[in-house]
Parts: structure tokens; C-alpha cells; sequence
């Protein structure tokens, strides 16, 4: 689910605590977010009212379930296979209205590991393992360094195609085309790779945690398959299974 290098926008974040608010069964109330994931230490928390309808409860009480018994071992995965990389994820819930169900890895200015949920997503899973494998998949994206690829693989492209745009006589206008397409090129070319070694290390954590990657990805069944299309950004659903189902059967 890793976004094509997801600019930082301002959001708004429901943090852990405010999500554990609605974990007790409140019926409304206002809670604090933050009011950017990039915010600097100086600024302040916004604060956002956030409807908290009892039969969510549930769901969120899940939610910090697999935060508590995830995170660890993602850090844990992240400090031995990425030693100089930041490995304190904050995982955090994005509250905005209107996103459908989604899960994402981007990072804040000072580059802390962001895990997003949208609220539709984490009504959307129907059990522990599903949750536990996409928290899984997340952060295997920050482990894998895959927007960080993803951004050299585009920048790379764009000064190809703009280079081959020039000596072929195009004017600025062309040139500029061509660094946009050869970006958009660039960041897409390796995407349904990074999405697979996502799946796999995804399920590794998830086996650690506790959960059940094969259960967990079941969650691939219920959503449209995208294909083999070229330059698609995943790669089919079945294929995808049988990446989880292959990892899951070496075992810990």
C-alpha cells in the first residue's frame, strides 16, 4: 500500500491516546491530534472533534492490541536489519473524512517512520491477523528503505528521459513533459517488487508478533486484484498469497 513518494501534507493525526479514548466505549467527545505529522517539537497539538460511537469500541480496543504487540518486533526487525536507520515508528491513526480504506508508510520531516491508518481501514479488517499483517507490511516498507528507492529510481528516470527529450531536439516545454513522465516512469517501475519484499518481511513480523500472516492476508481476497498490468503499482492479489503462504512456510 506504499504510496508513489508521498509528499507530507498537513494532516490530522488521532494519536494512540485519543484512539484509546474511544476504546472505552465513549459516546463523543473532543480529543487532542496532532495537528501534522511533521510538526515541530515548539508547535502545538490541534485539537479536533472526533465522534466515538460505542460499536467501534471494539475495533479500536483491536487497533491497540496490534500497536502493543506489533511495533516491538517491527523496531526490533528494523535495529537489526537497518541499523542506521530510524527505527521508533509512531503509528498513528489519519481521521480526516472522506479517505477510504487505506494503510500507509511515509516519514515526518526529521525522519521519523509514519504508520497511518484511516479509520475505514481499521473497521474494514475483520480480525487481529489481517491487521497485524498490514501493520506488518507498513513497516517493512521503512525497513526495506523502499521510499527512499522509490525517489532515487525517479529521480534517475527524470534526468534520462529529460536528457533524451533534449538531444533529440525538444524544446523546454518537451523537456519538462519528459522529466514528469520519466519520473512517474522511474517511481512505478519497482513498485510491485517493493510491494512483494513488503509481503514477505510483513509476514515475517507478523509471525513474530504472534498472528497469522496466512489468516492475515486473506484481507487480498476482498479487494479488487489489480492484475499484471505495465507500470501497475501491485501486483496481483494471487500472487501476493503465495508470496505469504512461501515465507510463512519456513517458519521462525
Amino acid at each position: 500500500m506504499m504510496p508513489l513518494i508521498r509528499q507530507i501534507r498537513p494532516l490530522r493525526w488521532l494519536t494512540i491516546a485519543a484512539l484509546a479514548l474511544l476504546a472505552g466505549c465513549m459516546d463523543t467527545g473532543t480529543v487532542p491530534t496532532s495537528n501534522t505529522p511533521n510538526q515541530t517539537p515548539a508547535s502545538k497539538p490541534a485539537m479536533a472533534a472526533v465522534a466515538a460511537p460505542s460499536p467501534n469500541a471494539a475495533k479500536a480496543r483491536q487497533f491497540l492490541a496490534v500497536v502493543k504487540t506489533v511495533e516491538p518486533v517491527a523496531e526490533a526487525e528494523c535495529r537489526a536489519r537497518a541499523p542506521r536507520a530510524n527505527c521508533d515508528f509512531r503509528i498513528v491513526v489519519d481521521d480526516r473524512p472522506g479517505p477510504v480504506a487505506n494503510a500507509f508508510q511515509t516519514l515526518d520531516n526529521a525522519g521519523r517512520p509514519i504508520i497511518a491508518f484511516t479509520l475505514p481501514m481499521i473497521a474494514e479488517v475483520r480480525n487481529a491477523d489481517e491487521l497485524a499483517f498490514v501493520m506488518g507490511h507498513e513497516t517493512a516498507h521503512h525497513i526495506q528503505g523502499h521510499l527512499s528507492r522509490q525517489r532515487e529510481n525517479a529521480q534517475s528516470s527524470a534526468i534520462i528521459f529529460a536528457g533524451i527529450a533534449a538531444l533529440t531536439g525538444g524544446d523546454a516545454s518537451t523537456v519538462r513533459s519528459a522529466s514528469r513522465w520519466g519520473a512517474e516512469f522511474g517511481a512505478r517501475s519497482y513498485s510491485k517488487d517493493f510491494e512483494l519484499e513488503a509481503d514477505a518481511l510483513g509476514t515475517v513480523i507478523t509471525q513474530r508478533a504472534g498472528y497469522d500472516p496466512i489468516r492475515g492476508a486473506a484481507f487480498f481476497t476482498r479487494i479488487p486484484d489489480p492484475g499484471n498490468r505495465f507500470l501497475g503499482t501491485h501486483p496481483p492479489n494471487a500472487q501476493r498469497i503465495e508470496t505469504v503462504r512461501r515465507v510463512a512456510a519456513r517458519g521462525l
